[in-house]
Formats: structure tokens, sequence, C-alpha cells
């Protein structure tokens, strides 16, 4: 060890005193940092209508219903005056 470098037991209490206090601050900063970044309701309610939007719009697609409406404006297209009906057979007038 130089002798330059002798430092006094006071000098290195407060640097471990000032390393503490840099240290809780750094770990303030990292719990800020990291509730800002997991606030997800925040983050909901600014885009609301788009996350309601894209939630309608996927529960629509997984609930099958694009191929529901199409099958029943297909349907719809065929339809037409009933004529007369026995039983399960039916006359239709699609006339």
């Amino acid at each position: 060890m130089a002798a330059g470098s002798a430092r006094t037991p006071e000098q290195i209490r407060g640097d471990l005193a000032a390393e503490r206090e840099a240290l809780g601050r750094s770990v303030e900063q990292l719990r800020a940092s990291i509730s800002e970044a997991t606030d997800i309701s925040g983050k909901l309610q600014a885009n609301l209508p788009v996350v309601a939007a894209a939630a309608l719009g996927a529960g629509f697609v997984l609930a099958g219903g694009i191929g529901a409406t199409m099958r029943y404006l297909a349907r719809r297209g065929r339809e037409g005056d009933t004529m007369a009906q026995v039983g399960r057979f039916t006359i239709v007038d699609r006339g």
C-alpha cells in the first residue's frame, strides 16, 4: 500500500455512507420505473376504445361470427314464399 493512498477510518465510513445513499436512490428509481412499466390499467384506460374494438372483433371471430353471418346471408337469399308444407317437405315459390 502506498503512503499517499492511506485513508482514515472516518474517510472510509464517509465513502460507505455516500455509496449507501447512492444505492438507495438507485433502488428507488428502479422501483418507480418498474411500477410505471407494469401499470397495465393506466395503459388500458388510455387506449380503451381501441382495446374494446379489438376485444369485440376477436370475440366475434372466435365465436364463429364470420361463418354464421355468411350462412345467414346466404340462407336469406334462398328463402321464398312457402306455398304448401306437408310434414318435413315444403313447396316454396322462389320466383
